[in-house]
């Protein structure tokens, strides 16, 4: 509950305004202690490049979609106002916190959620994922949640731990960040 709240408090802070970062910090501390608070976090096979690549295959179709997104008058807007916090904010700071709070979040959601539901892992996770993004308010980001969760939430199926989702979810992550803000 503490990282729902707090998601949802970050994405109603002003793009720009220095609050977003201890903000987003603290997620992502909340992520990381909810997963390890809970028990070991299985670290699954050390593999990187089939992750990687999923990650860039999965940023690739974002961006053919943002072609057509940004076409759509309210769902531009949607995407704006993600894309705002790369805009008016700090380079370096944005992105290592766009790679700690998506690691944090893999922790969390393909850790500790994803054994918590061990009949339906896949889908139990995604969907807590994307229950947990519609906080901040964002049509845009809740689908993005339910296809990225869906993907990594296979990668953790796929290796046995959340190492692999981590890569996916961090490469993502890193490409819509340096992408995204060019096309809105």
């Amino acid at each position: 509950m503490a990282g729902t709240v707090l998601l949802g408090i970050s994405f109603r802070i002003e793009p720009g305004s220095s609050w977003f970062y201890p903000t987003a910090l603290a997620l992502a501390a909340v992520w990381a202690v909810g997963a390890f608070a809970s028990g070991p976090v299985p670290l699954g096979e050390r593999i990187v490049v089939l992750p990687l690549l999923a990650g860039v295959a999965l940023a690739g179709v974002f961006v053919l979609g943002a072609l057509i997104v940004r076409e759509l008058p309210v769902l531009e807007d949607q995407v704006s106002a993600v894309t705002a916090y790369s805009d008016r904010g700090s380079g370096p700071l944005i992105v290592a916190i766009t790679l700690v709070t998506g690691a944090a979040e893999e922790l969390f959601f393909r850790g500790t959620v994803y054994a918590a539901v061990p009949e339906h892992s896949v889908v139990g996770s995604t969907l807590v994922y994307t229950l947990v993004t519609a906080a901040t308010g964002n049509v845009a980001l809740v689908f993005a949640a339910a296809l990225l969760g869906l993907v990594v939430g296979l990668m953790r199926w796929w290796s046995g731990g959340v190492i692999a989702p981590t890569i996916t979810h961090v490469t993502w992550s890193l490409v819509m960040l340096l992408v995204l803000p060019a096309l809105f």
